[in-house]
This record gives C-alpha cells, sequence and structure tokens, in this order.
C-alpha cells in the first residue's frame, strides 16, 4: 500500500450488500454500517494494517473509526497479532479459569479505581450486568439514565425521555416492554436540576444512576466540570449505585479512561464501571466491576446470578492484555498529538468554507458537529445539519479517508496514524469543507 486511492469503483462492495440484505435484517450486523444516515453503498472491508482499511474493490482507506475505538495501537499490530496466533495454537475456548482472564483483570484493577472485574463478551453484556448488581445489592428496581447516552441494546436502556423532568419513560424502540421502560428514568445531560428533581420524587426506589464517563454516543459531549462528581455525591445522598460506563472511554480516551480526565484529579469514584472495546485488542471482550464489597453480591459469592460461556475467552484475554500492555503514556501521548492535529485541520478548513461547526474532545477522542454552538445535551446534538455532514462523509470517503457513517459519533485514532495518513486527511478536506458548505442547510 503506497497511497490512499479515490475509490474509482464499488462494485464488489454494492454486490456484497446485495447478497447480504438477502440473508441479513439491512445487511448488516450492526445498524450504523448500512450507511442509512449517509447514504450509499457500505464498504465492505477485505483486510486491514496499521491506520488502513481495504475493501473488497482494492480501495485504501485511512480508518477514523478504528472499529469503534478498539484498535488503540491499529489494526494487526505485529505484537498482539502474535500474541494472539500463540493464544489461538494453545487453544480457543476452555469453559475453564485461565491465565490470561487473571492477568487481564490485574491489568484493568492497576489502571482504574476499580477492586474486583467479571468478564463478559460485550458491552451490552457488561451494562446489562452491572445494572443487576446494582439491583440486587440495593433491593431497588429504578434506573436513572441519560438521553442520548447509549448503554448497548438492553431493554430498559432504550427507553427515551418522555416529557417533563424526570417524566417515566416510554419505549424508545419496537419490541421495549412499557414495563422495562417503566422502570427507567431518563433526564436531560448535564442537568442537574432534572437530577436533583428526579432523586427528590424517586430517591427511595432508585437503584443506580448510569451515564458514559463522558458521552460518545451522540458525538462527543463532555460532562460539566464537575457534573460526574455530582452524580456519585447524589446517588451517595440516596444510597443508589452510581455506574460509569467506559466501555468506549475506557483506556481510550485516557491511560485511566473517561476517569482520567475528571475522577482521577477531584479524588471521586464510581461505584461501578464498564468497560469493553479498547481492554478486548478487537475481539468480542467487555467487563464490570467495582468496590469488592459490592462485587461479592455475584454468584458464587453472592445471590445475584451472571455467566457467559465465553467470558474470559483465553484468546480475547490475550489481545486485550497486550494491547493494554503496549498503551504506555508515550502512546497516549501520540494518540493526543494525532486528534489534535486532525481536529485543528478540520476546524480550520470548515471555518475557511463558512460552515457552522463546532469541535468537541475527550481526551483522545473527538467529534464534528456541524452546528455553530457547543453541544451539552442530545437535544442539542440533534441540531445539526445532517446533511452537510453526509456531503463531507462522502467527500472524504471517495478521496480515501473513511470517517463514522453517522453525524452522532466518536472520531478515533491510532498509534498507527503517521505522517502518511495524516497528511491524507488533510488534503481531503478542502474538498469535503466545500461540500459541506454546499449541500448544508445552513
Amino acid at each position: 500500500m503506497t497511497s490512499a486511492t479515490t475509490p474509482s469503483t464499488t462494485a464488489a462492495s454494492e454486490a456484497w450488500f446485495e447478497r447480504a440484505r438477502a440473508v441479513t435484517p439491512g445487511g448488516v450486523n450492526s445498524p450504523v454500517r448500512a450507511f442509512n444516515a449517509v447514504g450509499g453503498t457500505p464498504r465492505f472491508i477485505t483486510s486491514a494494517s496499521g491506520a488502513w482499511l481495504t475493501d473488497a474493490d482494492g480501495n485504501d482507506y485511512v480508518d477514523l473509526i478504528c472499529s469503534w475505538g478498539p484498535m488503540l495501537l491499529g489494526h494487526a499490530h505485529p505484537d498482539v497479532q502474535a500474541a494472539v496466533a500463540g493464544a489461538v495454537a494453545r487453544g480457543t475456548s476452555y469453559g475453564t479459569p485461565t491465565e490470561p482472564e487473571v492477568e487481564l483483570a490485574e491489568e484493568i484493577v492497576a489502571r482504574t479505581p476499580v477492586e474486583r472485574v467479571r468478564f463478559v463478551s460485550s458491552g451490552t453484556e457488561a451494562t446489562m450486568s452491572a445494572i443487576r448488581l446494582a439491583r440486587g445489592a440495593t433491593g431497588r428496581d429504578l434506573v436513572v439514565k441519560f438521553a442520548g447516552c447509549y448503554h448497548g441494546h438492553v431493554d430498559a436502556l432504550l427507553a427515551e425521555a418522555g416529557s417533563g423532568v424526570a417524566t417515566l419513560a416510554v419505549p424508545g424502540t419496537s419490541g421495549v416492554p412499557a414495563s422495562a421502560a417503566a422502570e427507567t428514568l431518563v433526564l436531560p445531560y448535564n442537568d442537574r436540576e432534572a437530577v436533583l428533581a428526579a432523586f427528590e420524587a424517586y430517591g427511595s426506589r432508585i437503584a443506580c444512576l448510569i451515564t458514559e464517563a463522558t458521552p460518545g454516543n451522540m458525538g462527543v459531549v463532555p460532562p460539566a466540570p464537575g457534573f460526574n462528581a455530582f452524580l456519585a455525591e447524589t446517588c451517595r445522598t440516596h444510597g443508589a449505585l452510581f455506574i460509569s460506563d467506559e466501555v468506549m472511554t475506557g483506556f481510550r480516551a485516557t491511560e485511566q479512561g473517561g476517569w482520567g480526565l475528571d475522577g482521577a484529579i477531584e479524588g471521586w469514584t464510581p461505584d461501578l464501571m464498564t468497560f469493553g472495546k479498547v481492554m478486548g485488542g478487537g475481539f468480542p471482550a467487555a467487563a464490570f466491576g467495582g468496590r469488592a464489597d459490592l462485587m461479592a453480591h455475584l454468584a458464587p459469592e453472592g445471590r445475584v446470578y451472571q455467566a457467559g460461556t465465553l467470558s474470559g475467552n483465553p484468546v480475547a484475554t490475550t489481545a486485550g492484555l497486550t494491547t493494554l500492555r503496549l498503551a504506555t503514556p508515550e502512546v497516549y501521548e501520540q494518540l493526543d498529538a494525532t486528534a489534535r492535529t486532525i481536529r485543528d485541520a478540520v476546524a480550520e478548513h470548515l471555518l475557511a468554507a463558512g460552515v457552522p461547526h463546532v469541535v468537541q474532545t475527550a481526551g483522545t477522542m473527538f467529534s464534528v458537529f456541524f452546528r455553530d454552538a457547543a453541544v451539552r445535551d442530545f437535544a442539542e446534538a440533534s441540531q445539526q445539519d445532517t446533511a452537510a455532514y453526509a456531503a463531507f462523509f462522502h467527500s472524504m470517503l471517495d478521496q480515501g479517508v473513511y470517517l463514522p457513517p453517522s453525524a452522532y459519533e466518536s472520531w478515533f485514532v491510532s498509534a498507527a496514524h503517521d505522517d502518511r495518513a495524516i497528511q491524507t486527511i488533510v488534503d481531503a478536506l478542502p474538498a469535503a469543507a466545500f461540500a459541506a458548505a454546499t449541500a448544508g442547510g445552513h
């Protein structure tokens, strides 16, 4: 691979997409991959190396989604590949305790405030299990979440906000029973008054409040200064548990995850945390953890049941362990510098083209909102020019840069994004900014 290539054809991806739609709902196994938000044909990727993706037609792209976060070191890192090959050679699954799961748990405990960790296979499973644990430990049922924060496709956590402060939620998707949604309070993010009102009205019934450490599923929307500390204190006052969802930010935003941006500095800790993505090194792996006394409620020590055939899989935990051991402070410094260079270049060219925008960051993560004011919650994130983003996305894609196919996602870089990859991105920006300027509704 010597350079990015302007896609000369997408015939192979189109053919694969047609085949996929015949056997898979929407032709994809996770909705955003279908390109519905931006239009066009999703690219079927056949290989990846470093900062680059190659599709079924042989087109190359600089990757700015990094498998939605996990590929911190870049694709096909030789040390991770070697460790995984060694693990596979010893067997792919045992259904027994293994050494790498203990070592990975020790690595997570060393980086974060959690004292005990339980492994699962997906972020959804991690948040589902953390909420079950919170309910079991408190003897309460209600869950508080924020609009725009995504915690996997757990029934209760797909609820959307109703009208008014702390309104009991209605289902946000078909298939979620009203009874499940009725156990969830959905509040506007960064709204202290809404939180206080919810706990005033329902405090004795609230088992937990769950929030992304820094939301990244409506685009990157950082918590207001002190907001997470306020949530931790409010939960403690009312006997509820504070769950910080770090499936996306864990070991990605900083070496200590999202907690490293505020909790490590301000001196507060969540009761429970969830992890995923980076800690799996590109494999299906996730975890939840917290205080030892809370984790002791889990079977076989306690009465809260949770289990999984592939939990702590030796191949996945080896990949995650190797990734975290390679993710040194120097790697995070490089990620910060790379992210800063790219977001500054994006802002420069959008400004020059007269496109309203704001860039928001959380450590090494960032996103670009096509609107002219900072975004504090989901309602404001929704007030952006998605047509302008779609035009920007396709111009970048045509020039060999793969952005998230949605205006509501974080952008990710890796340690493999070298000068050539960065220059490819920068070179694509003038035309993309012009496309956004001429297609947007501003």
